[in-house]
C-alpha cells in the first residue's frame, strides 16, 4: 500500500504540473502565434472540457480496461499530447492537443482519487490530505521551471517536462506491483466496480432514494468550494490592488502566501481529520472560512489582510480532500463513482465561479464583490452543517452496504 500511495503521490504531483504549465506560459505562446487574450482564454477552456470528459469518463474506462490500463491510456495520452505542445504545431490544431491533455490528466485526477479511497481503509484522510501536497508543489513547481526557460527563450519545454513526468509515471504504474491491490487494478467490467468498493453488483449509477440526495448536496459543495478558491486565486492580487493601493508585487505575494498556507495545512489535515472525525472537520472548517472571508472585507491594512488570507489557506486546505473521502464513505457502496462526480463538479465551479466574480468586480468594483466571497462560503457552512446532521453511520449508494463500518467515517 505504501507503494500505491507513493506513486500516486507522483500522479498527482504530475497532474499539479499539468494543471498550470498552460497557463505559465501562455503570454509568451500568444505572442509566438500573434494571438488575442481571448483566444488563450478559449485554449484554457477547451483544455477544461477535455478535463471535465475525462473525470466523467473515468469510471466507464476503468469498468471497461480495468483502472491500471485506464490511466495507462490517461498517462500515454498526456505525454503525446504535452510533446505535441513542445513541437508548436499551428494553432487550430492546439484546440485538440487541448481536449487530449485536459482528458488525460482529469481522468488521473478522478481514477487515483477512487483508487486510494477504496484500498486505503484506514487513515484515508491522511493519504488523501498527502495527494493533495503533492498536487500544490507540482502548482507552484511548474511556475519557476516555466520562468526560467522563458529567460532562455527556451519556454516550449516546459511542456516537455510535463511529458517526461507523464512518461516516467506511465514506467510506474505499469511496471509496479502492489500485491493484493493489483487484482482491483486489472479488474475489468462489473468485477472492477465490485472490487473497488468491496461489494457486488456495483451499477454505473448506483444512487437511490436519501443517497440521491446526499450526492446532489455535495455536488453543490464540491462546485461552491473549487469556485471559492480558484476565484480567490485568481482575483485577490486584484482586489488587494484596488482596496488598499497595494503595488503589484506585493499583491502577487498573497497568491505566494494564501498557497504556502494551503500547502502547511495539507500535511496536517488528514491527521486533524482522523482524530476529530470528517463531519467535524469539515464543519469547523467551513465555519471559520465564512468568518474569515466575512472579516475580509474590513481589513483595512496590508499586514491585516495578508493575516487573514494566510488563515483562509490553512482553514481551506484540507477541505477538498476531507469532504472527498467524508462524501465517499458516507455514501458506502459508490466508490467507483462519487470521486469521479464530485471532482467534475468541482472542475464546473472552478470555470464557472471565477466568471461571476470578475463579473462583479468590473459591475460594483472591489469592496463591495468580495461579498461574494462570503456568499459562496455561507452555502459551503449551510450545507456542511446539513451533512453533520446526518447519521454517522454511511448512507449506502445502495441498500444493505456495509452497516457498521461507520466508525471514524462520520
Amino acid at each position: 500500500m505504501k507503494r500505491l500511495l507513493w506513486i500516486g503521490c507522483l500522479s498527482y504531483f504530475l497532474i499539479g504540473l499539468a494543471h498550470v504549465v498552460l497557463g505559465s506560459v501562455l503570454p509568451v505562446m500568444l505572442g509566438h502565434y500573434g494571438r488575442e487574450y481571448s483566444e488563450g482564454g478559449m485554449l484554457i477552456f477547451t483544455q477544461f472540457a477535455g478535463f471535465l470528459a475525462g473525470v466523467l469518463g473515468s469510471p466507464w474506462l476503468s469498468r471497461r480496461f480495468g483502472k491500471r490500463s485506464g490511466l495507462l491510456i490517461a498517462a500515454g495520452l498526456l505525454t503525446t499530447a504535452e510533446l505535441l505542445y513542445t513541437l508548436l504545431p499551428p494553432w487550430e490544431w492546439m484546440y485538440v492537443i487541448a481536449v487530449a491533455a485536459g482528458f488525460g490528466f482529469g481522468m488521473i485526477e478522478a481514477v487515483i482519487g477512487t483508487i486510494i479511497i477504496a484500498a486505503i481503509r484506514d487513515n484515508t484522510a491522511v493519504a488523501m490530505s498527502r495527494l493533495e501536497v503533492f498536487f500544490g508543489l507540482g502548482a507552484m513547481v511548474m511556475p519557476m521551471i516555466a520562468s526560467g526557460f522563458i529567460a532562455q527563450e527556451w519556454w516550449r519545454f516546459s511542456f516537455f517536462v510535463v511529458s517526461l513526468f507523464s512518461f516516467v509515471t506511465l514506467l510506474f504504474w505499469s511496471k509496479s506491483s502492489f500485491g493484493e491491490a493489483d487484482a482491483a487494478l486489472d479488474a475489468k467490467g462489473p468485477a472492477a466496480a465490485a472490487s473497488g468498493a468491496g461489494q457486488a453488483g456495483a451499477s454505473a449509477f448506483p444512487y437511490r432514494g436519501g443517497a440521491l440526495g446526499i450526492l446532489a448536496l455535495f455536488i453543490v459543495f464540491f462546485f461552491l468550494y473549487v469556485g471559492t478558491e480558484m476565484s480567490l486565486a485568481n482575483f485577490m492580487p486584484a482586489i488587494l490592488i484596488e482596496r488598499l493601493d497595494m503595488t503589484e508585487d506585493t499583491a502577487a505575494l498573497s497568491i505566494t502566501c494564501f498557497w504556502i498556507a494551503m500547502s502547511v495545512g495539507r500535511l496536517f489535515a488528514g491527521g486533524v481529520a482522523e482524530k476529530i472525525h470528517y463531519r467535524v472537520y469539515v464543519l469547523v472548517s467551513c465555519l471559520f472560512t465564512l468568518a474569515l472571508l466575512a472579516v475580509f472585507p474590513f481589513a483595512g491594512q496590508v499586514w491585516s489582510a495578508l493575516a487573514v488570507i494566510m488563515l483562509l489557506g490553512l482553514f481551506m486546505s484540507g477541505l477538498f480532500s476531507i469532504a472527498l473521502v467524508f462524501a465517499s464513505k458516507l455514501l458506502a457502496g459508490s466508490e467507483e463513482s462519487t470521486p469521479s462526480i464530485l471532482i467534475a463538479s468541482g472542475g464546473v465551479g472552478g470555470a464557472i465561479l471565477p466568471l461571476v466574480t470578475g463579473w462583479g468586480l468590473d459591475r460594483w468594483g472591489a469592496s463591495q464583490a468580495t461579498w461574494l466571497f462570503t456568499a459562496f462560503a455561507a452555502g459551503l457552512a449551510v450545507i456542511s452543517l446539513i451533512a453533520f446532521q446526518l447519521q454517522g453511520r454511511p448512507v449506502g449508494a445502495e441498500r444493505g452496504a456495509r452497516r457498521g463500518e461507520h466508525g471514524k467515517s462520520s
